[in-house]
């Protein structure tokens, strides 16, 4: 061992021989960068025949597997946290996890076609990046560090860039004010230059046409231009940029993105089917929508549920919330949207169920953006019967401010969107 050279992360291409064991230092991990500081292709990892890695040349880990015996390598790297180190690769075919002789370690092995997925996020959205890490061994938190320099402009930086390269890369972004917008995306067209595999954005909430209307020549589609502004992400080494959104306000605003991303639509509804399942009253339910739009979005995901149709009708300068069709007596009632804001139409629709004999009225939407703190007009129903207030109120995690409000404050309960997300990254 003593013979054995010392290579860093640096010199990966320098002429040493290559190795079928991989030596790692485990007295200086808290030195050590954030991951991943090593990593090998397939090429070197089916031509490696003997050797050893050492780092600092100071205490080290002997991991007992040979590089060739993993059948069919793609790819091979080694991660550290705060607690351990971690091998990955992927395969397509069977392989047998490292056997680990000494340290604090621990080793991870991936099934056929399963990614390692380096995920990054804005400082709104650290929570809710955890809940995903959360979901599954196969992605891993990555942090950027967000300054200003002192003219208030952003002062960016990504650490250990050169530890991206090769990797699948993901982030976490929140649009939850004009201000935020420009930093993060500073970021986002920044990463995928950054020799990635793969580049994922996932952006929960489209912020922008939510309350535009297109009806004088002069108005401006602002969602229009964000969308433009998404479509011409760098592309990098794997191709386009993918895009997860869930549950797009108007509809033909994901017909808006250019064929240089790659949007994936994704809904909230299956976490309301869910919680909704758990209920004691789950063959009671019946799903109200506040309006014709409402129902478009939504019908076909929830058409196994008795529906209720609501419509707003102008009375003088006033819109008033009717009862279209549908029968709310004696039902639970559940009033499904996409998103609230001040919230007067589901109140509206709450009373005027509650009027038609509901025996509850409760909501869901899956973007709660509630400015100026609409969100403290929600009223909860405690037996007093539902004319008084919501007996549950759904969100999901997708506006991460709001969340931090009314987390532990009834009616309101979160339902995160963490699995969905960390679903969607291994499409």
């Amino acid at each position: 061992m003593a013979a054995a050279s010392q290579p860093s992360a640096t010199s990966r291409h320098t002429a040493f021989d290559p190795f079928a064991f991989i030596t790692v230092l485990t007295s200086e991990l808290p030195s050590l960068q954030s991951t991943p500081f090593w990593s090998l292709d397939s090429h070197e990892a089916q031509s490696c025949t003997s050797g050893f890695l050492i780092l600092n040349g100071k205490s080290w880990l002997h991991l007992s597997h040979p590089a060739s015996s993993i059948r069919n390598p793609r790819f091979i790297s080694l991660h550290k946290d705060s607690s351990a180190l971690h091998l990955y690769h992927e395969t397509v075919g069977p392989s047998s996890k490292g056997n680990l002789e000494r340290g604090n370690t621990s080793a991870r092995s991936f099934a056929a076609g399963e990614l390692l997925v380096c995920l990054f996020y804005c400082s709104e959205t650290e929570d809710l990046a955890r809940r995903i890490a959360a979901e599954t061994d196969s992605i891993e938190l990555k942090s950027i560090r967000w300054g200003t320099f002192a003219d208030g402009f952003p002062n960016l930086f990504v650490p250990n860039a050169h530890g991206i390269r090769s990797q699948h890369v993901a982030f976490l972004a929140s649009f939850s004010s004009p201000g935020v917008i420009f930093e993060q995306l500073s970021i986002i067209y920044a990463l995928p230059r950054m020799f990635v595999s793969s580049f994922t954005l996932v952006l929960p909430f489209f912020p922008t046409g939510t309350l535009e209307r297109m009806e004088d020549e002069g108005d401006i589609a602002t969602a229009f231009t964000l969308a433009r502004i998404l479509s011409n992400i760098p592309i990098s080494r794997g191709g386009p940029t993918s895009l997860v959104i869930f549950d797009i306000h108007a509809l033909q605003e994901r017909f808006y993105f250019g064929d240089n991303v790659l949007p994936c639509f994704e809904s909230g509804i299956p976490l309301l089917k869910h919680r909704l399942h758990q209920l004691p009253d789950a063959n009671n339910i019946s799903i109200a929508f506040p309006d014709e739009g409402a129902w478009k979005r939504f019908h076909k995901q929830l058409q196994h549920f008795p529906t209720i149709i609501c419509t707003k009708v102008r009375d003088g300068n006033n819109r008033i919330v009717r009862l279209k069709e549908g029968e709310p007596q004696g039902r639970h009632v559940v009033i499904v949207d996409d998103l609230v804001q001040s919230g007067g139409t589901l109140i509206e629709c709450q009373k005027l169920l509650g009027a038609n004999g509901a025996s509850k009225v409760s909501a869901y939407v899956t973007h709660a953006v509630f400015p100026k703190r609409s969100w403290e007009r929600f009223d909860h129903d405690n037996g007093e019967g539902p004319e008084h207030g919501f007996a549950h109120f759904w969100i999901t995690d997708s506006c991460a401010t709001t969340v931090k409000d009314v987390l532990g404050r009834p009616p309101f309960e979160v339902l995160s969107l963490a699995g969905s997300i960390a679903a969607a990254l291994h499409i």
